[in-house]
């Protein structure tokens, strides 16, 4: 049975962050495999082509799938244009944010803050928060009480899961969001990771959002017809499912309150579709152990380092099938945790598991 720990605090600001600070696990030097200059300079070479060609694709899918839904508006024959629209819209959306904010898809960086800017307002993430967020999810992974994006707590929220599928939560916390921000409100825990020369930038951003929202709505009450809502908006909600079923898969049942991101990230093996809606974000080892690496040489860095990783889940239902029981074991014993085998060329994790100074347990692995 593994042994019982504290119940741990996931604000940012509680007792978790002072815990972490006071232990080392905020901004603390992560493991990294060792990979030879000359390559890793290689690899970090940044290129438009690629990130022009499949953005120009994607931009491409939007526009015809949306132009399908439209011509057939008002027929079943719609829907699956509109659900493959959803899916370009709320979940590749996603990737695409994440891409461009590390400033990595495109070497120009213009580009980078064009599509950032417009994946930031299809998926209905403040893009000066976002940024900020990130930097903070990259600096203290899965540190508790430090990063602001752990998507499953411990325990997790079932159903809390089950209804981020349908994007219904995370709509309704960008929504409030951007009305607070519209009136000049920033929450503590906001504050401990936006510099307070961007917060300006927040609200800026905000206003001009809601200001777009209201004019979607204003445009279907006059037109009497849905299909403006249909365009803008809610494929957040209908077309989130693909991002959701990946991005659990990141770091969904492994560790926290580790420096190694082989203890608390997953690489998935996927199919070229999901790849593209994804843009690579599958070799997520990789990715956080390197995030400076582009999307497209993601695939040559983990043929180059894989020796020193666990072995990747062969496909997203292996990596399921390996998520969900840690998170139903979770429930009831909230410190247990997948410890993936690495192969014997690997260097071995730091077995040290960080404790908390709040009475707690290490973390047990089975």
């Amino acid at each position: 049975m593994p042994a019982i720990g504290h119940k741990r605090d996931y604000s940012l600001v509680g007792a978790d962050t002072a815990a972490a600070i006071a232990s080392g696990l905020a901004a603390a030097e992560w493991y990294h495999t060792e990979i030879p200059r000359k390559q890793m300079k290689e690899l970090m070479q940044r290129s438009d082509g690629p990130a022009l060609r499949d953005t120009a694709l994607w931009l491409a899918l939007i526009g015809g799938f949306a132009a399908g839904g439209i011509w057939l508006w008002g027929s079943w024959w719609a829907v699956p244009f509109f659900a493959a629209y959803g899916v370009l819209y709320g979940s590749s959306s996603d990737s695409r944010w994440h891409e461009c904010g590390h400033g990595t898809a495109f070497k120009t960086q213009w580009m980078n803050k064009v599509v950032y800017q417009i994946a930031c307002f299809m998926i209905m993430r403040n893009p000066t928060v976002w940024r900020w967020s990130h930097a903070r999810h990259h600096t203290d992974t899965i540190i508790v009480g430090r990063d602001a994006e752990i998507s499953v707590m411990r325990p997790p929220d079932l159903i809390r899961v089950v209804l981020a599928f349908v994007g219904v939560l995370d709509a309704w916390h960008a929504t409030t969001g951007m009305l607070r921000y519209s009136f000049g409100s920033i929450n503590a825990e906001e504050k401990s990771f936006i510099p307070a020369m961007e917060q300006a930038r927040v609200f800026t951003v905000a206003r001009i959002w809601l200001a777009l929202y209201v004019a979607v709505i204003a445009l279907a009450v006059v037109t009497r017809s849905w299909l403006p809502i249909v365009l803008v908006g809610t494929p957040r909600l209908y077309g989130a499912w693909h991002m959701v079923m990946c991005g659990l898969l990141q770091h969904g049942g492994l560790a926290d309150n580790v420096t190694d991101h082989r203890l608390n990230s997953r690489t998935v093996l996927m199919n070229p579709v999901s790849r593209f809606i994804y843009w690579n974000m599958n070799y997520h080892i990789e990715h956080h152990m390197f995030p400076m690496v582009p999307y497209h040489a993601l695939p040559r860095l983990h043929a180059l380092i894989k020796d020193d990783l666990p072995a990747p889940n062969r496909s997203i239902l292996e990596g399921y099938r390996e998520m969900v029981p840690a998170f139903l074991r979770q429930l009831r014993y909230e410190d247990y945790f997948v410890k993936r085998a690495l192969p014997p060329t690997a260097k071995p994790y730091r077995e040290e598991l960080h404790v908390l100074d709040l009475g707690g347990a290490p973390q047990a692995a089975e």
